[in-house]
């Protein structure tokens, strides 16, 4: 028997007006009474930058450290150079100057900070995943290479930075700064070879899985690890701590190296060889766990965490499920969206309107000589003596003359420490960006003459011209 129409609508109106409008009108009756009889309660201010503020930083800085990394592409530049070129636009040096208003909407101060932890994360990721495709065994009969060049370049350009600072401590040394602090910084802001911007440059022009490729990153691992020891001395310094906590660091992070190298590099051996594929893919998230861990533990002992986080991707093993799982989930997010806003953080911070007058600019020239000279000059000279032939002497001094990302960091470790003044910070800044932009042109030159197999920008970029 089929039911009455009419009657079963009436019933649904009924059960609808009982069970939901009746309902949500008593619910809206008390809650607007509430416990005073308040009908609108007050609205609190929220204390820091809102969400909405901090999405719209990171579109803005990832959407203009792109299209300018593809600017510098066009004129035979990797993009890593365009993306640090981005944050000088988009900080006071050009929008703050030319847009003030709105730079404080697309990017305000508050916002800043939470753009440097996103940033940090997004370089810990990277250098992991580089420290896990560098191959060590092509370093096999090169290590003395290795060693004489990573020294030298380290030794020389801080020997020369030291020189150079006794001559602008008086003109450019904050109030109250120490020499010795002041010195110090200086000659390892001239010593440092950027890691991750160098991987960068590497995967860019073809040569990452080359010999001198793998020397020359084991030869700024180096470097890496010396700058962090260094700064470790010029904060105690700056902080009045004691000599003890500068030795400290560097015996826990050699204590730290060799427990990933001989306890964990063997036991995450035999997780891959023995844990069943479909096992291995299931735990692979866990990895992130790994980098975060030792990023923390290289971070709490004064290194850096970006280091712990590369020791850890030389001593994970190779071809298996979780390395391609991390390529394939972190790699792309993390170059694609985290790492630009690393490369923008400095820019943000600098401020080229400071160099006023040509007495700052022949400084900054000056420094940008010194720097040179030290950087790839004595890595050139280096690897010349020990055997390799001039091209692949040049070659290597191109590469390590490169400063980007961690030139960068203790830049703004240094400026947040009161060891630089905001005027030779943007100095050498400009000297970080004028060095690592003349790497890949020239290494790229001195292997083609070499006869080595790399990528030719000036060739991929007349190619896109045609196209």
């Amino acid at each position: 028997m089929v039911e009455n129409k009419p009657r079963t609508g009436y019933r649904a109106l009924g059960v609808y007006l009982g069970l939901v409008v009746v309902p949500v009108v008593v619910a809206i009756i008390l809650l607007a009474r509430g416990d005073d009889g308040d009908i609108v309660a007050t609205a609190k201010t929220p204390s820091g930058p809102s969400l909405a503020q901090l999405l719209l930083a990171i579109a803005v800085v990832v959407g203009v450290c792109k299209v300018a990394g593809w600017l510098a592409q066009r004129i035979g530049q990797p993009a890593v150079i365009g993306e640090i070129t981005a944050g000088v636009l988009l900080g006071p040096s050009v929008l703050g100057a030319l847009w003030p208003s709105g730079a404080a909407v697309l990017i305000p101060p508050s916002v800043v900070p939470q753009l440097n932890v996103v940033a940090q994360l997004g370089v810990i990721f990277f250098v992991f995943l580089a420290g896990l495709e560098l191959n060590t065994r092509l370093l096999r009969g090169r290590g003395r290479l290795a060693l004489v060049v990573s020294h030298v370049s380290i030794a020389l350009p801080f020997l020369l930075g030291v020189g150079l600072a006794m001559l602008a401590y008086t003109r450019f040394a904050p109030p109250g700064g120490g020499f010795l602090p002041f010195a110090l910084f200086f000659g390892v802001s001239m010593s440092i070879t950027a890691l991750p911007v160098l991987v960068r440059i590497l995967h860019e022009i073809g040569l990452f899985r080359s010999e001198i490729g793998v020397v020359t990153l084991t030869c700024a691992v180096v470097d890496d690890v010396t700058a962090w020891s260094l700064l470790a001395l010029v904060i105690a310094l700056t902080t009045a701590s004691s000599l003890f906590g500068v030795v400290l660091t560097v015996l826990l992070t050699a204590a730290f190296v060799a427990l990933l190298g001989l306890v964990v590099r063997p036991l995450l051996r035999k997780l891959v060889t023995r844990v069943p594929v479909a096992s291995l893919q299931k735990a692979a998230p866990l990895s992130v766990v790994g980098v975060l861990v030792c990023a923390m533990a290289t971070e709490w002992i004064g290194v850096h965490a970006m280091f712990g986080a590369f020791v850890f991707g030389v001593v994970f093993p190779r071809d298996n499920p979780i390395a391609t799982w991390l390529h394939d989930k972190a790699g792309g997010l993390t170059t694609a969206l985290m790492l630009p806003l690393f490369f923008a953080y400095s820019g943000l911070r600098t401020d080229i309107g400071l160099l006023s007058g040509g007495g700052a600019w022949l400084w900054c020239g000056a420094i940008l000589l010194v720097a040179v000279a030290g950087k790839f000059g004595g890595s050139a000279l280096a690897a010349r003596a020990v055997g390799e032939n001039w091209n692949r002497s040049l070659q290597v001094g191109a590469l390590m003359n490169c400063r980007g990302l961690t030139e960068l960091v203790v830049l703004n470790i240094g400026l947040d420490l009161g060891v630089l003044s905001p005027t030779l910070f943007t100095m050498l800044v400009i000297m970080a960006l004028v060095s690592t932009a003349m790497a890949a042109p020239m290494a790229t030159w001195f292997a083609r003459r070499d006869g080595q197999n790399v990528v030719n920008f000036l060739d991929r970029t007349s190619e896109r011209a045609a196209a």
